[in-house]
Order: C-alpha cells, then sequence, then structure tokens
C-alpha cells in the first residue's frame, strides 16, 4: 500500500472511529436530481474582495491532537520544528489519548466547544508552557491545509467562478460548483465541536468505494457487543460507520456515507462532511463528472457489490473542496443567521458590517425594524451547539461548570439552528439558494432513474 495512503487511513481510522455513534453507518435515501443544464443565480457582489473576519483560525482539542498523533512522523515533527524535548513530546501524546479515551457520547450529555478548547489550552501549556502552545496551534493548522492551488476566498459568501466543492459548516451545506454554475446542493452533517471540521482549501484526489474499519482499542469498544478492538468490520457490514464510499480530503477529513438520516443537517461526525449512504453514491457520480472521470451507477454498484474488495478510483483533475465558517450569509435576497456551533464569536456586528459592505449596504440603511430583527437574531444565534451563549465572559462558576462537562462529545445542536430576515435593500443579491437539493431524505429510485438519465445524456 502506499505510504501516504496508510498514513492517511491509520488518521482517519482513529479519528473517526472514536465513538458508537460518530461517523456512524445507516442506510438512507438520497439526493432527488442530477445537476440542472443551468441555474438561475444572484448577482455576484459588487465590492472587491475585503478579508473576511469569519475566517478564523481553528483551535485544537485534545482528541484532534490524538489524532494527529497517529501519524508516526507527526511526534518527530514537533521535535524538530517546535524544539520540542522527547519527554514533552510523550507527554502530549500521554494527555491527548487518554482524554480521548474518556470521552463518550449520548443524547442526554452536554459539553461546549469552548470547554474542550480551554482544557486543551490549559493541559498543553502546563506541559510545554504559553509560546510553545501557540506555537502547537499554528503548525497543526498549518497541517490541516490542504494543499489547493485553488484560489481561497476572501469576500464573504463568494460565489465560486470556478469548479469546486464548498461547505459551509454552520449552514450544514455542501454545494458542487463546475466552472462557476452551481450544479446542485447537499444538507450534510459536521464535526462535533469536540472535533471541528476545519476551514481552508483541501483537494479531494479520489474516490475509494468499500473502505474497512478497524475498531480502536478503547473502553468504549471493550464495552460493546457489537465488535472487538482490532477485528476488521468489512465493508457493507451495517457497523461500519464509513458506508460504501469514502472521499479524503486531507487529514483529518473525510467525506463519507453511512450517515444515519437523523445527522444529516447537525452535528454527527469526527472532523468530517457526512452523507446517507445513498447521498454519498450520487455526489460520488457528480464528483467524478465534474473532475472528468469516467463514472457511472453501473460501475458504482459493481464495485459496491463486491464490498470485500475496496476499489480505488483517482479523479482526472483533482477537485479543491472550500471548507467555510460562515454564520451571516446573505442568500438571495435574505439574510440568514447560522448558530454560531464552533462558538468562534461571529455573530458579531463588526462582521455583520464586513458583509453588509460587499454589497454596498450600511446598517444605518436599513429599516428600525430590520435592525431590530438583526440584533435579535445576532443575539440569539451567538450561542454553540449546547445552547450557552458563545462569548468569553463566563463567571468563575461557569467557567468550573464547563471544565466539568469538556470529556463529552456534544452530540447535537439543542435549538433554533437558523434566522432569516427578508431584507428590502438586499433584494437580488448574495450566494445562489439551494440547486437540486439533496436534504438524505429523496426516494433513492428516482435518484438512479435520474442518473441514468443524465448519464445517457453526457453520452457515458
Amino acid at each position: 500500500m502506499n505510504r501516504s495512503l496508510f498514513v492517511v487511513l491509520i488518521i482517519l481510522t482513529s479519528l473517526l472511529m472514536l465513538f458508537d455513534s460518530g461517523c456512524q453507518p445507516t442506510n438512507n435515501s438520497t439526493p432527488k436530481s442530477q445537476p440542472a443544464d443551468t441555474a438561475s443565480q444572484p448577482s455576484t457582489p459588487p465590492a472587491q474582495p475585503e478579508a473576511d473576519n469569519q475566517t478564523v483560525q481553528m483551535p485544537i482539542t485534545l482528541p484532534v491532537l490524538d489524532a494527529f498523533f497517529s501519524d508516526d512522523k507527526f511526534a518527530g515533527e514537533l521535535k524538530q520544528k517546535l524544539n520540542l524535548t522527547g519527554e514533552q513530546v510523550q507527554k502530549l501524546k500521554q494527555t491527548a489519548r487518554e482524554e480521548t479515551a474518556k470521552l463518550n457520547e449520548s443524547d442526554n450529555q452536554t459539553g461546549t466547544a469552548e470547554a474542550a478548547r480551554d482544557e486543551a489550552t490549559q493541559k498543553i501549556t502546563a506541559i510545554i508552557g504559553p509560546e510553545k502552545e501557540k506555537q502547537l496551534v499554528d503548525f497543526v493548522n498549518s497541517q490541516w491545509s490542504g494543499g489547493s492551488q485553488a484560489e481561497l476566498s476572501t469576500t464573504p459568501n463568494a460565489i465560486p467562478t470556478d469548479t469546486r466543492i464548498v461547505v459551509n459548516a454552520p449552514a450544514y451545506r455542501m454545494d458542487v460548483y463546475n466552472n462557476g454554475q452551481l450544479l446542485k446542493t447537499y444538507v450534510v452533517s459536521i464535526g462535533y465541536p469536540e472535533f471541528p471540521l476545519p476551514t481552508g482549501l483541501r483537494l479531494a484526489r479520489e474516490i475509494i468505494f468499500n473502505p474497512v474499519w478497524t475498531p480502536p482499542d478503547e473502553p468504549w469498544v471493550r464495552a460493546s457487543t457489537k465488535y472487538q478492538a482490532g477485528e476488521k468490520v468489512e465493508a457493507g457490514s451495517k457497523l461500519n460507520p464509513l458506508g460504501p464510499i469514502k472521499i479524503p480530503i486531507g487529514l483529518p477529513s473525510l467525506i463519507h456515507g453511512g450517515k444515519p438520516l437523523a445527522k444529516i443537517g447537525g452535528l454527527g461526525s469526527h472532523g468530517c462532511v457526512g452523507l446517507t449512504s445513498p447521498q454519498v453514491n450520487d455526489f460520488a457520480l457528480l464528483l467524478a463528472h465534474i473532475s472528468n472521470t469516467p463514472l457511472n451507477n453501473e460501475q458504482e454498484a459493481a464495485y459496491e457489490s463486491t464490498p470485500s474488495q475496496t476499489k480505488k478510483v483517482d479523479l482526472k483533475t483533482p477537485i479543491p473542496v472550500e471548507l467555510r465558517y460562515e454564520t451571516i450569509v446573505v442568500q438571495n435576497g435574505k439574510l440568514h443567521i447560522y448558530r454560531d456551533v464552533y462558538e468562534h464569536n461571529t455573530n458579531t456586528e463588526d462582521n455583520l458590517r464586513n458583509v453588509l459592505k460587499v454589497y454596498g449596504i450600511t446598517l444605518e440603511q436599513l429599516s428600525q425594524d430590520e435592525r431590530d430583527q438583526i440584533s435579535n437574531a445576532l443575539n440569539q444565534m451567538a450561542r454553540g451547539a449546547s445552547g450557552s451563549p458563545a462569548d468569553q465572559s463566563q463567571d468563575q462558576s461557569d467557567s468550573k461548570n464547563k471544565k466539568s462537562k469538556s470529556a463529552k462529545v456534544t452530540p447535537r445542536v439543542i435549538g433554533q439552528k437558523e434566522i432569516v430576515i427578508d431584507i428590502a435593500e438586499l433584494q437580488g443579491k448574495g450566494y445562489p439558494d439551494p440547486v437540486n437539493l439533496s436534504t438524505g431524505n429523496e426516494n433513492n429510485k428516482a435518484i438512479v432513474a435520474t442518473n441514468k438519465a443524465t448519464n445517457k445524456k453526457r453520452g457515458r
């Protein structure tokens, strides 16, 4: 096996398979139709590109650090590039491993992204000091970058003019663009706050059919009667959380199937973009199309009919995958304000003004009623997934309470996820509405029929 692929598989296995319900399998229905030939898109923002204050560096958690340590080279790189001692590196590795082993999931648990980050900062700083801790965060973020040569959007709500995949985590939305045309939109699941989906540009280079899974040696695995640590779970098994297809997009993330429908449009993975199995089958065909890679329904079915045989399909043209974290989005004349699920403090008036400025509008130009609605929405959506306000002004007792919850995975978003406001001044402006929307709840037979018709039209 190729060494780099082997390393990726190790890392992804460690990251994705820590828990019974994260990145979990279940076959559900899927997308509705293949891309339309034309898509009506609202006008592109008139302003020149400007730095997006919603672009944030991803703070790390101890489970994320644990995933990076799955790559044998990572420890050596920390010694070399951060000048850490072997003892410090070993202590970091042990601490990250112990924290990950404590984590568990259930619907009656609550946690916060801020608590997980705070605990990581405190424990890492205690081992290597505050200066090295910041260097470590910078280094992990650099490792999260994907090596894509495509240009990263710097304007809020930017509409691509090239071929790429765009994922906006707080909106649970994944868009497929081909030469600037929006072909299809998928509702997806995203990483838990303790395993956040990173931001930045990645590259999709291959589609892997029939991925297998080896359960890690974790307490939850040892307590389970479903499987045992180290025992390979074959592709196609109901116990395999990756579903029929995975698409690596740079460690420690994947786009993959196997998600239960209940997880679509919410939290449900360990740093990945999750789809139902029918959705990922549909997405793989579309990804192959925009990358000029031969693939059709019959080939997919043939690959999946022999689940014991893993099949890798290299994309003829690697496709950029842009991972965004935008909680304030102008979409076809409406202002969408999403929950700050990763608690990055993005639902602020400053960020709102930056977004409006792209469309040549100031907050003062809006009516008093519109401003009141926006102010209320920003306040309501400035909350993490568990419902706690996502701000830094917490008293000591609250900080202690959050620390006690930091060893729990946040399984779902509590409360409203989005507020939409009609803004007269924004009519006809903004990011496009979803096209050929796949919510994961469509009839799969209709999808197959549509895909066959689309492939026939393309001459495949």
